[in-house]
């Protein structure tokens, strides 16, 4: 009997041994991710845009530059407010080959959330304007756009985050209706 005994004890000892070996190397540390600071915001961006107006549904890459208080594109994606004014597929297509490229500024406020380690952005959308050729005639276009969310400039991935919605547009004074929102979603974007 004793001859079992001492064999279970060595054997309990050594795994209690092995235990403590394994868990001393396990750190659960990780890296050091440095805090984010206001510096890291502005520069030039790309990054992955999904557009969404009722069922419809596109995505691509679009490019912007951040400054200190503005968000700023030199091309800002127009197609879904074109064809939301102009009804017969082939004249919107027509009219957004003849007009120029739109740029556009999307003002922001910036603060920082230690906490989360990253910059939260409070967005202030203005009003876009917009001249579209139909048929010989410029309808004069106002689009409204609204942010629903705050925009985030991640420390962790150095990622910026945000959405912004056109949630009316007028033509000539007159509201379309029925009109569904389209929102412009950059849910991941890096500098360049």
């Amino acid at each position: 009997m004793k001859k079992l005994t001492v064999p279970r004890f060595f054997i309990t000892v050594l795994m209690v041994l092995i235990g403590f070996t394994l868990s001393s190397c396990n750190d659960n540390e990780g890296p050091e991710i440095p805090p984010v600071k206001m510096e890291n915001l502005p520069g030039n961006y790309k990054g992955k845009l999904i557009i969404v107006q009722g069922n419809s549904k596109r995505e691509g890459v679009k490019e912007f530059k951040v400054k200190k208080d503005t968000i700023s594109f030199a091309e800002f994606p127009i197609e879904e407010i074109v064809k939301t004014v102009v009804k017969n597929p082939a004249k919107a297509e027509q009219a957004l080959k003849s007009m120029a490229k739109v740029k556009y500024d999307l003002k922001y406020a910036a603060v920082i959330n230690t906490a989360n380690n990253v910059i939260e952005l409070t967005l202030t959308p203005k009003t876009m304007e917009l001249q579209i050729p139909v048929d010989g005639v410029n309808k004069k276009t106002v689009v409204e756009f609204v942010s629903k969310q705050k925009g985030y400039y991640v420390g962790l991935d150095q990622s910026l985050r945000y959405a912004l919605t056109a949630e009316k547009i007028t033509v000539d004074g007159t509201l379309v209706t029925p009109y569904e929102v389209i929102d412009y979603n950059f849910p991941f974007c890096i500098k360049n």
